[in-house]
């Protein structure tokens, strides 16, 4: 879908101006004045200020009532299927967010959430992919099922091929990969690992490419998983220590699950 915290707005050439300051401003992990740009006056732009302050909360462990305000700003200006279905997607992932982050346990909202946008975005729509990709997180994290969140996340990957969505598909090859290395599938957890990264660096999403540096670092031997380590490290201080939860990745041992 076009504004969403899986989106990549602002990517390509034929982006509008005002997308493509979104987009740098978001990577660089300035959400609150990337949705400071935007006018919650339309369904589109009320989504996709959520979806900013949505994912402000989950890498930064804070301004969860803003998020709050914002989503339901969205959900009131959502008139048709396809907004109230991005709506409650939205609202499933900062249930979610906030239960795997251990804030509030939000778990039934999550999956509530989730399930009505389900029935109201249909299979093959645009938003479908990163719905699939939600669903798959509850399924590892939160109702423990890797073997129906490896269903959803390949479901989604298929998804974010057909639309080239490449910001969505550096997401799925990233938990696909985390599932691989949990069953054993050392060169097949690399490989996705890899790829995940190679899209991050390629599209400049530095928030993310901390993340993506120390779980491929967890498939890599000495001296390059050190190397992998210490880059997430200058990126993780760059970014004023933003994710939050990475600190616990990388502090030695390198502990903790990969969590977007």
């Amino acid at each position: 879908m076009a504004h969403t915290a899986m989106s990549g707005n602002g990517t390509t050439a034929g982006d509008d101006p005002l997308q493509t300051a979104v987009w740098r401003l978001r990577s660089r992990a300035c959400w609150a004045d990337a949705a400071a740009l935007l006018l919650p006056d339309t369904p589109a732009a009320a989504l996709q200020r959520a979806s900013l302050l949505v994912e402000r909360s989950l890498y930064t462990e804070q301004g969860w009532e803003e998020a709050e305000d914002a989503l339901r700003t969205a959900e009131a200006l959502a008139h048709s299927d396809d907004e109230r279905g991005a709506a409650a997607c939205e609202r499933g992932y900062l249930a979610y967010a906030a239960t795997v982050l251990a804030v509030r346990d939000r778990a039934d909202e999550a999956r509530a959430a989730l399930g009505r946008a389900a029935a109201l975005i249909p299979p093959g729509a645009p938003q479908r992919a990163l719905l699939d990709f939600r669903r798959g997180l509850l399924a590892e994290n939160l109702t423990r099922s890797p073997q129906a969140a490896r269903a959803a996340y390949r479901r989604a990957h298929a998804g974010a091929t057909a639309q080239s969505d490449p910001l969505l598909l550096s997401f799925t090859w990233r938990h696909l990969a985390g599932l691989a290395l949990r069953d054993g599938e050392l060169a097949e957890a690399r490989h996705g690992f890899t790829e995940s990264l190679r899209i991050r660096e390629e599209l400049g999403y530095l928030v993310g490419t901390a993340p993506a540096l120390v779980s491929l670092a967890d498939t890599e031997t000495e001296p390059e998983a050190s190397r992998l380590r210490e880059e997430a490290r200058r990126l993780f201080r760059l970014l004023g220590g933003v994710p939050t939860w990475l600190a616990r990745q990388l502090a030695p041992p390198a502990a903790g699950a990969a969590t977007a």
